[in-house]
């Protein structure tokens, strides 16, 4: 059973919007990174406990390629799919996922975003329940540290007028050749939103050259055509791509669960 403080809707009635947290147990960087512990519990229960939060989904599901991290995930109470470790890529897992259930938005959380805001969840869940005419939708935050601009695990967005995606990069974006102090860089958040149809039509197409430039999948959207929201974040997250990046996160829960202590749901790793 699902552990949460909201209800949970059986999954043979309709859905409005489902998270699923893609989980692959070998990246190329940071082998294992699912399971590895986090102030004590493994990472994709962390990002678990954050999807559980989110008022605006009715389901959270696991999508993942390995028995161990699918045994995890239900020892703590949750819920895993198990699915083909062939797809090539994380919305491929999350389609994979919901390809048969009566849904209208689908939430992928980046199994990697161990401090992902529920807030942020709901968000790009709330828009697309309410605006039908975006296929997708995601999440940025303004960011001015030198550092944090250059670093190429950040990726960067920019928006246009009309709120949509112009583009995404690892690289600085936009390149400042002039000083522009009211056009900010924007830090994109492991976080999407689709409406199900257009999360098939996204994994239906053929990987582009620029998604394959950058290593964002995102970009093989873009540049079908397809309209994608940038929503203001709620808070920032830490993407863990590096051992260090998971030490960061770490102590920011460490310090955290000093001020918040929290409570344990008997028989599950889950807290609330």
């Amino acid at each position: 059973m699902l552990i949460s403080n909201v209800p949970r809707l059986a999954t043979s009635s309709p859905l409005h919007a489902v998270a699923v947290i893609p989980s692959r147990y070998g990246a190329e960087r940071f082998p294992g990174k699912p399971l590895h512990p986090i102030a004590g519990i493994p990472m994709v229960i962390r990002v678990l406990e954050r999807a559980l939060q989110a008022r605006r989904v009715s389901l959270v599901l696991v999508a993942t390629d390995d028995e161990r991290i699918a045994r995890a995930v239900e020892t703590a109470g949750g819920r895993a799919v198990l699915t083909d470790p062939a797809l090539p890529s994380g919305t491929d897992r999350v389609f994979a996922a919901v390809k048969d259930l009566d849904v209208e938005v689908v939430l992928n959380v980046q199994g990697d975003e161990p401090l992902m805001d529920p807030e942020n969840i709901d968000r790009v869940a709330g828009f697309l329940l309410e605006h039908p005419e975006f296929p997708l939708a995601t999440i940025a935050l303004a960011i001015d540290d030198p550092a944090e601009i250059a670093n190429p695990n950040n990726v960067k967005v920019v928006r246009g007028d009309d709120g949509r995606a112009l583009y995404f990069s690892r690289a600085a974006l936009p390149y400042r050749r002039r000083p522009e102090p009211l056009l900010p860089t924007l830090k994109h958040l492991g976080l999407y939103g689709y409406r199900k149809d257009a999360l098939r039509r996204w994994t239906s197409l053929p990987p582009h050259p620029l998604e394959r430039a950058e290593s964002l999948e995102q970009l093989r959207a873009l540049a079908a055509g397809m309209a994608m929201a940038v929503l203001d974040a709620a808070s920032d997250s830490i993407g863990v791509d590096t051992i260090e990046d998971a030490r960061r996160v770490e102590e920011i829960l460490r310090k955290k669960e000093e001020k918040e202590p929290v409570q344990e749901i008997p028989g599950t790793l889950l807290r609330r």
